[in-house]
């Protein structure tokens, strides 16, 4: 450990259980040294195993459903009161398609499901940083992180409408990053992570396959979870205050292959 968080506070979003992305990051934001609050809308909280990730990390949790503008104030005014200031760093790990849970074809979507995909999986994301602004909540040369995939930009179709969330995501972390990064020398990115083990990914319809396929085309292998939340530590860190406005691919340098032999074999 380098402790390069030491004195740093953050919000993390997301965390579910131990497969959870969101859930490493918060063990090695809290391992290299920062305080941390942790936060998921309140039926994943009743699903997930949260309250186990809380008492390790020593770190309280503060319900709040992305969607709602009412309980992301409440979310940043009490995780201000808990630190006694501004926050550094927040991580945004949300996604949820009810068109894909359902196995609803992109060729007949249910529009007010893809609306709460929207709303959800991007739009929350635009919500919490609008939130942050108008609180002030977070410090000068603060860091701003969201988790996204490659469907922003290419064609997977499975990940259904899922891919127009992810487009929508990294859209708002380039424009909200102008006007952060102009008034306070915040940054924000979003980071394109490979195939992944967690419980959402493998909720996907021919996850698995899609997985080994990844694998076999990058050339040092899909990125695991871990060492996302290692990348993301370093987004929080001094060490990379003058990265911003950037989608950031995490993915063992699938999104530079065009093939690869061990497929072709």
């Amino acid at each position: 450990m380098t402790n390069i968080l030491a004195g740093k506070k953050g919000i993390i979003f997301g965390a579910l259980d131990s497969q959870s992305i969101a859930w490493k990051v918060a063990e090695r934001c809290v391992e290299e040294g920062a305080q941390i609050v942790l936060t998921n809308a309140p039926v994943a909280m009743r699903m997930g195993e949260i309250n186990t990730l809380a008492e390790k990390c020593k770190a309280p949790v503060i319900p709040a459903d992305a969607t709602s503008l009412e309980d992301m104030e409440n979310l940043f005014r009490k995780s201000m009161e808990h630190f006694g200031g501004k926050v550094d760093f927040v991580l945004h790990s949300i996604g949820m398609s009810v068109n894909v849970r359902k196995g609803k074809s992109y060729t007949d979507l249910n529009y007010d499901w893809m609306q709460k995909t929207f709303d959800v999986s991007a739009i929350s994301f635009h919500k919490m940083m609008q939130t942050m602004w108008k609180l002030d909540a977070i410090n000068d040369w603060g860091s701003i992180v969201a988790l996204s995939y490659i469907a922003a930009q290419r064609v997977f179709p499975d990940y259904s409408e899922m891919a127009e969330s992810k487009a929508l995501l990294e859209s708002f972390a380039r424009s909200f990053g102008y006007h952060f990064g102009t008034a306070k020398k915040v940054r924000v990115n979003s980071i394109s992570q490979s195939p992944t083990m967690t419980t959402a990914g493998q909720g996907v319809k021919g996850f698995h396959e899609f997985f080994n396929y990844a694998d076999k085309m990058s050339p040092l292998g899909n990125a695991p979870a871990e060492d996302c939340a290692n990348y993301c530590v370093a987004l929080f860190s001094d060490m990379t205050r003058f990265v911003t406005m950037q989608n950031l691919f995490h993915d063992g340098g699938f999104s530079t292959m065009g093939m690869n032999p061990a497929l072709v074999k």
